[in-house]
């Protein structure tokens, strides 16, 4: 029978900080949609998610699960991309 505790606790840690990370983009959402009185996805919602992203991707190369790494490895691209398109006009590269 597997056991479900093998790698070491940093391993863990890293993997829940991923979550949290994660999962706490919602709220974030959540709350500046109901501040705002319409639908909004503030920076922070991406950096959330690029910051859990990483750590969850981190985790799935660690754990040797090439779905949740190839899930997770594309879910960056994405949330890298959309924190370049949400520069200020200034900031953008021509």
């Amino acid at each position: 029978m597997d056991r479900w505790f093998t790698s070491a606790p940093l391993w863990y840690v890293v993997g829940i900080v991923g979550q949290v990370l994660f999962g706490s983009r919602f709220f974030i959402q959540w709350a500046a949609s109901e501040w705002a009185k319409r639908p909004v996805l503030p920076r922070a919602f991406w950096y959330l998610s690029l910051g859990g992203g990483g750590a969850l991707f981190v985790y799935a190369l660690h754990q040797r699960d090439p779905v949740f790494a190839a899930g997770q490895g594309a879910g960056l691209l994405v949330y890298a991309r959309n924190l370049m398109l949400d520069r200020p006009a200034g900031q953008r590269a021509s």
